[in-house]
């Protein structure tokens, strides 16, 4: 648990102590964490053919142009699928198991897929075509973008 400024506690999905992400040395990815930040959700899509494409790259999959630019998106999407993760892939997650990662298709950035953490119960059973929404966890060194089941 982490405290802010105004001595409130915060519970994070996941426990502490696992390294924060960061942008790539390239920087290819900065504009995405940038955008976390904000609490906006953003992906590559090509200035040229208009390509949506995840994870970020310096040139488009498509076309092959290197002409990449970003797009907000709505951080709604689609349960693609999941798993329910029962063994700790850093020693920090040794008690918080198990825990949920979810694929998540983003229907208005040409059905691309994010993988994210699904928040809530880790043993729920949620249907995959669930609707989702992105949910913006506050990090001292970064914004993760967490996934969340909503009725609509």
């Amino acid at each position: 648990m982490a405290q802010d400024s105004k001595s409130e506690i915060k519970k994070y999905y996941l426990p502490e102590g696992l390294p924060a992400p960061r942008a790539a040395r390239t920087g290819v990815d900065k504009e995405y964490w940038d955008a976390t930040k904000r609490h906006e959700l953003v992906v590559q899509k090509c200035n040229s053919c208009g390509a949506f494409q995840w994870g970020p790259e310096v040139l488009c999959h498509q076309c092959h142009s290197f002409e990449m630019g970003w797009q907000k998106v709505a951080g709604r999407g689609r349960l693609y699928s999941w798993v329910r993760c029962w063994n700790p892939v850093h020693p920090a997650l040794k008690d918080a198991c198990p825990y949920i990662v979810a694929v998540v298709e983003l229907p208005d950035a040409g059905n691309i897929r994010m993988v994210g953490n699904l928040l809530g119960d880790p043993h729920q059973n949620p249907p995959f075509d669930s609707a989702v929404e992105a949910v913006f966890e506050d990090h001292p060194d970064a914004t993760l973008v967490q996934w969340k089941v909503t009725a609509k």
